[in-house]
């Protein structure tokens, strides 16, 4: 990862980070706390984030809060906890989303299971969102024909999926308002990889070289 990132960006992004996932299909472990070359995952991407110039980042725990938060000590991130993390996953964005406070142009919702990710994506993606279509306010990447994440949304959509019922997800939003949606066409694979089962890990060691190892 370079630590010479600039960004000349017009655009004040912010971030959610999620970190609340019971880790069930890797056997019960937080995949966030997942070590690459000694830096856990959490780690990692929070430095990421900070390359890109991102300084407002809102982190969303749940299940093993206790290890996750004890990662973020002195970090300088907001941890907010999602007391009912078996609400799944568009409970915690929900929970991370509500607590941006100004000044913000838009955040990313972004996993922290994504291993591949560097400053330099999210730089690409804050771009993408710059040139989005002018009448479109949610930009997510699609490479090759495939979903990825972060996901970008500007602050008046988040306004108004947050007045919203809480029944309305930030997911459901986006499906039901495909007109707002401008899909980000790249091959960058960083966006699709991430960590969820046994076989994700041989996968990515296989296709880096590197093992991610388990939390202690």
């Amino acid at each position: 990862m370079s630590e010479h990132v600039q960004s000349r960006h017009s655009v004040v992004p912010a971030a959610v980070l999620l970190a609340a996932g019971e880790g069930s299909r890797l056997g019960g472990i937080p995949k966030s706390l997942l070590t690459l070359n000694g830096q856990s995952l959490l780690t990692r991407q929070l430095a990421a984030l900070r390359l890109a110039k991102i300084e407002q980042i809102v982190v969303v725990t749940g299940y093993f809060h206790s290890l996750i938060e004890a990662e973020l000590k002195d970090q300088g991130v907001v941890v907010i906890r999602n007391p009912t993390p078996e609400a799944g996953q568009q409970s915690s964005v929900r929970l991370g989303l509500a607590q941006l406070r100004d000044p913000y142009d838009f955040s990313f919702i972004t996993l922290a299971d994504q291993p591949l990710l560097v400053a330099e994506d999210f730089l690409e993606l804050i771009t993408a969102f710059e040139q989005r279509r002018a009448t479109t306010e949610i930009r997510y990447p699609l490479v090759n024909g495939q979903r990825g994440n972060p996901v970008a949304i500007s602050k008046e959509i988040i306004s108004t999926i947050l007045a919203e019922d809480p029944a309305v997800t930030c997911r459901g939003f986006i499906k039901d308002h495909p007109q707002l949606v401008d899909q980000y066409q790249t091959t960058n694979e960083h966006f699709i990889v991430d960590i969820d089962t046994a076989q994700d890990l041989l996968t990515f060691q296989a296709r880096t070289g590197s093992e991610l190892k388990r939390p202690a």
